[in-house]
């Protein structure tokens, strides 16, 4: 089974995306999602979390071959970081979200060299604004990034051209695309549903579609 495939069933499975289109969620941006993600529940399945992380030490191995170390997004990338750095001999650390305000004051956890070629493991991806933060914190350190594992991504064009502009690679398990299509042949959602989800996909900002709805 393709992968990208395997991922989404399992996401699906455990509830790690829930897709409600005629129920949808209110995200902390404001904006109503027809979709709701918490890929840390992939942490609680045994049988899953083996699927992620080897789809993450594959993702590196196959795409940046070069990696000398691995670093989390803070907090839902670190155990995935830590498990896939465990798996390939690599270093790893995390990057919070600014600056600490006690003890050293570090943003950047673990050991970092000025030069180091890095992977940055994130869960997921919407925006793209929370890991690109990261991105330019271990540049200001001296990193090299060579781009991004992440499990999930909506694939929305501003964080497609947002990745772009700032000339970083995503590479994801799996995606919207491909979750929306397992849903609709698995009997999550209805088929007819799919045409929704991909509107909200391309402009998410548009919310004529969920009628104000809140939950």
């Amino acid at each position: 089974m393709e992968r990208s495939v395997l991922i989404a069933k399992d996401l699906l499975k455990i509830g790690a995306v829930f897709i409600r289109p005629d129920e949808p969620f209110l995200w902390a941006s404001g904006i109503i999602s027809p979709v709701y993600c918490d890929n840390r529940l992939t942490l609680s399945d045994t049988e899953v979390r083996g699927h992620v992380e080897d789809g993450i030490a594959d993702a590196i191995r196959e795409n940046f071959p070069e990696a000398e170390s691995v670093m989390g997004t803070s907090t839902a990338g670190i155990a995935h970081a830590a498990i896939a750095a465990h798996m390939l001999g690599l270093p790893m650390g995390y990057v919070r979200p600014g600056v600490s305000d006690h003890g050293r004051k570090n943003q950047i956890e673990g050991k970092l060299t000025a030069g180091e070629k890095v992977v940055v493991i994130e869960d997921l991806i919407s925006t793209a604004g929370s890991v690109l933060d990261v991105v330019r914190a271990l540049r200001r350190a001296g990193a090299e990034v060579l781009g991004i594992v992440s499990i999930f991504t909506y694939g929305m064009k501003f964080s497609i051209d947002r990745l772009a502009a700032a000339n970083v690679k995503n590479v994801s398990l799996t995606d919207f695309d491909v979750v929306a299509k397992v849903a609709a042949e698995e009997g999550y959602i209805d088929p007819e549903d799919i045409e929704r989800l991909m509107a909200f996909r391309d402009n998410p900002t548009d919310q004529s579609a969920w009628d104000g709805g809140r939950r």
